[in-house]
């Protein structure tokens, strides 16, 4: 009589933990701010720092800044006692600037309210700035070996692939976090939450999941049914609005010109060169809104195009020369390829075409 086939709702925890940090121990990543399988804890100062970085952004690219941070701020209270402009220099080029000032706010209110330790219930976490209920449960799980349903993007996956949920997303997500939750283990909570953001990202990738080499296949619906490859569906993202904006590149001799922008908005607080509001339309070629000097501006031949998460800028690029004109205030910086190292991705860019 052939074996009884399990289906999805009846797949118990340990049909998953336990192939899956079996695998976990012999194939983890190995990460700067990871402790080793079987650790009981890592510390809470970098998992946090960890995953605010990670937010929206690659391994890959956090890494360098991460070990940056660390070096020059071991510490959560080393961090909260840090000067914002230099913080934000060190976060520059890693994108989505709101976790940076959030960043600072965090480190402080763990140093002046929690005594530079940081809670370790996923409700108290919550309550601090920047941690939402991902990083909390992260936190929670990986630092403190809490039981928490963690659930990121590469675990939304391996989710929806493991129960075949069709539901597309975003609409799915409540039912792939309760159905993470029927499969996460009180043991070794942090272990099996990073061996779920492994096997996203390693096995169970977005394109082509390696279902072979898997070590949940014998539970998996979908790679079943052969559809692992079509999971999850996604409900297509309405196109990106584009916005137009003038910045300008004012030299004196052998200098450039930046600005600190307001401390709200846009790359809020971060150092930058001049530019305009953001407008619906591009401003015409002999208008210069928000230009800091009242000079001979040069059009750039192209400009500069960057994808925010809501919408398409495309900078237009003027240089010019105060050519004896008074120096107006700001960061004046020798203008050479290093003056653009504290400055955002898309000042990067835009200093790039004329220096």
């Amino acid at each position: 009589m052939p074996a009884k086939e399990i289906a999805p709702k009846d797949i118990a925890p340990k049909d998953i933990a336990a192939p899956l940090l079996a695998w976990y121990d012999r194939a983890h990543r190995r990460l700067p701010w990871r402790a080793p399988p079987g650790a009981n804890a890592a510390d809470p100062y970098r998992v946090w720092l960890s995953e605010i970085m990670l937010q929206q952004t690659t391994v890959a690219a956090v890494i360098p800044y991460f070990e940056h941070f660390t070096s020059r701020w071991p510490t959560v209270e080393a961090l909260a006692a840090a000067e914002d402009g230099d913080v934000l220099a060190a976060w520059a080029g890693l994108g989505y600037y709101a976790r940076a000032r959030n960043l600072i706010a965090c480190a402080r209110a763990v140093a002046s309210e929690h005594g530079g330790r940081f809670p370790e219930t996923e409700a108290a976490l919550r309550g601090l700035p920047g941690v939402g209920a991902y990083t909390s449960a992260a936190i929670a799980a990986i630092a403190f070996g809490q039981r928490a349903v963690v659930v990121d993007g590469n675990v939304e996956r391996v989710v929806a692939r493991l129960f075949a949920v069709e539901t597309p997303l975003p609409a799915a997500r409540p039912q792939l976090r309760a159905l993470a939750d029927t499969i996460t283990p009180g043991a070794r909570a942090g272990d099996f939450a990073q061996a779920m953001m492994d096997l996203g990202a390693t096995v169970c990738r977005p394109r082509s999941p390696d279902c072979l080499v898997c070590p949940l296949v014998v539970s998996c619906d979908s790679a079943r049914r052969g559809i692992a490859d079509a999971l999850p569906a996604k409900t297509p993202k309405p196109p990106r609005p584009t916005r137009y904006a003038n910045v300008y590149v004012l030299r004196d001799a052998d200098e450039v010109m930046l600005v600190r922008r307001p401390p709200r908005g846009l790359l809020g607080g971060m150092l930058g060169l001049p530019m305009s509001e953001i407008a619906d339309t591009p401003a015409p070629d002999n208008a210069h809104p928000g230009a800091p000097a009242a000079v001979r501006w040069t059009r750039s031949a192209r400009p500069v195009t960057h994808v925010f998460t809501h919408f398409e800028l495309h900078l237009a690029v003027f240089s010019g020369d105060l050519s004896g004109i008074t120096k107006p205030s700001g960061d004046w910086r020798v203008a050479n390829k290093s003056a653009a190292r504290d400055l955002p991705t898309l000042f990067r860019k835009a200093l790039d075409f004329v220096v």
